[in-house]
């Protein structure tokens, strides 16, 4: 897969992942690739940048194609909300659920069968695990948490 930086005629900025470039190119071309934030149908490929972490920093002079793309209030505001909405339920999430890690679906199975107390509980699961559970009849579902970054001293 290859993934390009892609913008609608209304400025939207937006990545798609495609198999090549001739499938994109036939996407745009044949109309069927849209914006996602309001649904345009005249996109266009982007230039794309990325990152490299150096042993010794050195000083970078940004290219025209590294320039940092402006956000309207609006769309700054979306984010902003959206990151905080997503904040407040991880530290729900944290305070309120034990997190069984990777036995999640162990722990889940057992207090289905009653084998242990019913309890709030957050956790790790593979898709196979999850289909076990949903064949089993366990409710569940799936939500983001942030991961909170940790430093680790030398």
């Amino acid at each position: 897969m290859v993934i390009f930086d892609l913008m609608c005629d209304k400025g939207h900025h937006f990545e798609g992942w495609f198999t090549s470039l001739s499938d994109l190119e036939r996407q745009v071309e044949a109309k069927i690739l849209t914006c996602p934030i309001c649904g345009a149908d005249n996109i266009v490929r982007r230039p794309s940048t990325f990152g490299l972490v150096k042993s010794r920093p050195t000083e970078v002079t940004p290219t025209p194609q590294e320039q940092t793309v402006e956000l309207t209030a609006e769309e700054h505001a979306y984010i902003v909300k959206a990151f905080e909405q997503i904040k407040a339920m991880t530290q729900t999430l944290e305070k309120d659920f034990d997190d069984v890690g990777v036995n999640f679906t162990t722990e889940a199975l057992k207090m289905h069968y009653g084998a242990s107390p019913k309890r709030n509980i957050r956790g790790m699961s593979t898709s196979d695990e999850e289909m076990v559970l949903k064949k089993e009849g366990v409710e569940f579902f799936k939500v983001p948490m942030l991961i909170r970054k940790t430093t680790i001293s030398s």
